[in-house]
C-alpha cells in the first residue's frame, strides 16, 4: 500500500507544479516532458519488470524498485535545469514501475484465492487515495516550501517503506534456469515509448494527427509491436508467453480493464475544461468538484472487493461496467446550465460502478494466471491501466476537437465557442459509453467459473488453463 500510494500520488502531483517549473526553470512548452517522461518510461517498462519479479523474485525487485524511486525523487528535488528534471524523472519512473508492477503480484502471493479480491479491493482505495491526494498535497507544498518539495516529500516516506518491505515481505518464488528475453523486452520497450509518444503529440495543437512525425511516430511503434509479437512466438523462453492469452478468463479481465481505462482516461481529460471554461469554475473549486469520484471509489472498492469472493466475476464486474456505463451516457447530456452538484453525482455513478468492476476483475485475472507468470500477469494489469488512459485522452482529443472544428466550420461560428465545445463533448461521453458497454460483454464472456479455491495455487497452471 505504501508503494501504491506513492507510485500514484506521484504521477498526479506534479501537475499542480508544472506552470510554476516552468516559469523557475525557463523550460517554455518544453515542461510537458516532466509528466510525459514518467507516464512513459512507467508504461513502457511495466512488462519487463512483471517477467523480472518472476525470475529474480518479487521481494528482492520490489525493494530495489523503492531505492530507485527514491533516489530518483531526491535527484528530482536537486534538479537545475528541465532537462535534467527530466533526466531524473526518466529514474523515478523505472523505480516506480517495479513498484506498481509487482504490488498485485506481491498481494496474490501473500492471500489465498477467496481473499485477493478484498486485498485488491483494499489497494483500489489506495490508488483513488493517492489519485486524490495529488493535488491536495502538491497544492499546500507549493505553496509553502517551493516545487522540489513535491520530489523531496518521497524520501522520507519511501525509507519507510523500504524498512518494512525488509523486515516483512517474505522469500517469493523464482523461475530458474531461464534466460532473459533481451530482444522481446528492447522490442517492447521503443515500440510502446514510440506508439505512446505518438498518441501524445497527435491531439496537441502545434503537431495534428497529420504531421509526418506524428504518423512516423505511430507506424514504427505499431511495426516493433508487431515484431515483438512475432518475436515472442519464436523464441523458447519469451518475456510473454503468449499462451497466457488463451487462459480465457484472463484475457477476457484484461480487455474488459482496458476498455474501462479508456473512458476513464477520456472523462480524465475533457472534464476539467468542462468545469473551467463553460461552467467557469476556478481550479480550487473544480478541484473539489472532481474529488468526487477518487472518494467514491475509495469506499466502493473495498466492497467489490469482499463481493467478489461471494458472487460470480462475471456478474459483478460486468454489472459494474453497466453502472459505469449509465454515468457516462448521463455525462452526454452535459450543459453549461448545469452546477457543480450535475457533475458530482454523475462522477459518483461512474466510480460506483467502476469500484464494483475493477478489484474483482483483477482478482479474476490473478487467479487465472498460472503461479510461474503471475509476475508478468500483475503486471499487464497495470500496462493496461496506463495504456488505456494515454488512448483514452487521445481518443478524447480526437474526438472532442474533430467534431467541435467541423460544427464551427458548417455554422461560422468559433470552435471555442460554448456550443460547439458541447458537442464535441456530447459525442466524447457517448463514444465512452459504447466503448464502456463492448468491456461489459466482454466481461460477461469470461464464462461463469467457480469460486477460486486453494487448490488453485497448488501447481503451475489452473483448471481449463493452458500453460
Amino acid at each position: 500500500m505504501f508503494g501504491t500510494f506513492m507510485s500514484t500520488l506521484d504521477s498526479s502531483i506534479v501537475n499542480i507544479a508544472l506552470p510554476t517549473i516552468r516559469r523557475e526553470l525557463a523550460a517554455g512548452d518544453s515542461v510537458e516532458w516532466v509528466v510525459l517522461c514518467y507516464l512513459l518510461t512507467t508504461t513502457s517498462t511495466l512488462l519487463i519488470m512483471g517477467k523480472l519479479s518472476d525470475w529474480v523474485g518479487r521481494r528482492q525487485l520490489y525493494i530495489t524498485g523503492f531505492s530507485v524511486f527514491v533516489l530518483g525523487s531526491l535527484f528530482c528535488g536537486l534538479a537545475w535545469s528541465l532537462w535534467s528534471l527530466v533526466a531524473f524523472r526518466v529514474l523515478q519512473g523505472i523505480g516506480a514501475s517495479m513498484i506498481y508492477a509487482i504490488g498485485p503480484a506481491i498481494i496474490s502471493d501473500a492471500f489465498a484465492p477467496r481473499e485477493r479480491g478484498q486485498a485488491l479491493g483494499l489497494m483500489g482505495s489506495v490508488v483513488a487515495a493517492g489519485s486524490s491526494a495529488g493535488p491536495v498535497i502538491g497544492g499546500l507544498l507549493l505553496g509553502k516550501f517551493g516545487w522540489s518539495s513535491i520530489f523531496f516529500v518521497n524520501v522520507p516516506i519511501g525509507l519507510l517503506a523500504i524498512w518494512r518491505a525488509w523486515t516483512i515481505l517474505p522469500k517469493s518464488p523464482k523461475v530458474t534456469g531461464q534466460r532473459f528475453d533481451l530482444v522481446g523486452a528492447g522490442l517492447f520497450l521503443v515500440g510502446v515509448t514510440t506508439l505512446l509518444t505518438g498518441l501524445d503529440f497527435g491531439p496537441e495543437p502545434h503537431y495534428g494527427w497529420n504531421d509526418p512525425l506524428v504518423i512516423a511516430l505511430l507506424s514504427i511503434g505499431a511495426v516493433l509491436i508487431l515484431f515483438f509479437l512475432l518475436w515472442e512466438m519464436r523464441v523458447s523462453e519469451p518475456m510473454l508467453r503468449l499462451g497466457l492469452f488463451r487462459i480465457k478468463p484472463f484475457t477476457a479481465a484484461i480487455l474488459a480493464a482496458f476498455c474501462g481505462f479508456v473512458a476513464s482516461g477520456a472523462n480524465l481529460f475533457v472534464i476539467p475544461f468542462f468545469l473551467q471554461q463553460l461552467l467557469g469554475l476556478n481550479p480550487e473549486r473544480a478541484g473539489l468538484v472532481l474529488l468526487a469520484g477518487p472518494l467514491t471509489l475509495s469506499i466502493i472498492a473495498p466492497l467489490g472487493g469482499y463481493l467478489s469472493s461471494r458472487v460470480s466475476t462475471r456478474w459483478l464486474s460486468s454489472t459494474g461496467l453497466l453502472i459505469t456505463a449509465c454515468g457516462y451516457f448521463a455525462f452526454s447530456f452535459l450543459d453549461t446550465s448545469w452546477d457543480w452538484t450535475d457533475v458530482v453525482w454523475r462522477s459518483s455513478l461512474v466510480s460506483l460502478g467502476f469500484g464494483l468492476f475493477q478489484s474483482p476483475n483483477s482478482s479474476s485475472a490473478l487467479n487465472a494466471a498460472p503461479l510461474t507468470q503471475r509476475g508478468i500477469a500483475s503486471s499487464m494489469i497495470a500496462f493496461m491501466r496506463n495504456l488505456g488512459f494515454v488512448v483514452g485522452i487521445a481518443l478524447a482529443a480526437a474526438v472532442w476537437y474533430s467534431l467541435r472544428n467541423r460544427y464551427g466550420v458548417a455554422h461560422s461560428v468559433s470552435p471555442e465557442s460554448a456550443v460547439a465545445q458541447l458537442l464535441g463533448m456530447h459525442y466524447v461521453y457517448l463514444t465512452m459509453t459504447g466503448l464502456v458497454l463492448m468491456g461489459a460483454l466482454i466481461s460477461f464472456t469470461r464464462g461463469t467459473t467457480p469460486l477460486p479455491s486453494p487448490s488453485i495455487d497448488s501447481g503451475n497452471t489452473v483448471p481449463g488453463a493452458t500453460a
